[in-house]
């Protein structure tokens, strides 16, 4: 599905959605060399385009939407808030392979965005926390979860992630023509 209101440069809400002028930065960058075992932190992954990085155990297969999952920065400390923890969740315990900074990745839903120079995510979907977030967190880490799970990408360029790498919206161009019929 397209991003929502595009084209309807009249729509305030289509303004507003389209207005993210922040940077984020790749603050964390995991991958699970094995089924069921834990996150390994890496300073860099080589990201391979439709497909997964390089080093991770999941071997999607192309135009998949699961391709790499993303959580918020920002989310840590609240994921540890709701379980009274006194300092925020190690990302490594919950299972995403990118932590950003800096941007309401809600926002970026059905949006492409440039990681580094390289990189290049097209943000599909909300990524739902599992049961294993029981096993992970204690009593209670399902809940604490919800709503902060994070986002689910595909690779559409792949190339080189080190963490600290910016993350900007990639502009959508919209039609300069208008509509049949429309109004000038």
């Amino acid at each position: 599905m397209a991003f929502p209101f595009f084209g309807d440069d009249k729509s305030v809400i289509a303004r507003l959605l389209a207005t993210l002028p922040q940077t984020g930065r790749v603050e964390w960058i995991g991958v699970r060399p094995k089924r069921r075992e834990p996150l390994l932190a890496v300073p860099e992954v080589e990201v391979l385009t439709d497909a997964h990085l390089v080093g991770d155990h999941a071997r999607i297969k192309p135009g998949g939407k699961r391709q790499v999952t993303l959580v918020q920065h920002e989310h840590l400390a609240a994921v540890a808030g709701f379980l009274a923890l006194s300092e925020p969740v190690d990302p490594a315990r919950l299972r995403r392979n990118l932590v950003i900074s800096g941007l309401n990745l809600l926002a970026l839903k059905n949006r492409q965005v440039r990681l580094g120079d390289e990189v290049v995510l097209e943000i599909t979907g909300e990524c739902h926390p599992c049961s294993r977030m029981e096993e992970e967190l204690g009593a209670g880490g399902y809940n604490a979860m919800r709503g902060h799970g994070g986002l689910t990408a595909r690779i559409v360029q792949g190339g080189t992630l080190r963490v600290g790498d910016a993350v900007r919206v990639v502009a959508v161009e919209t039609n300069a023509a208008p509509a049949p019929g429309a109004r000038s």
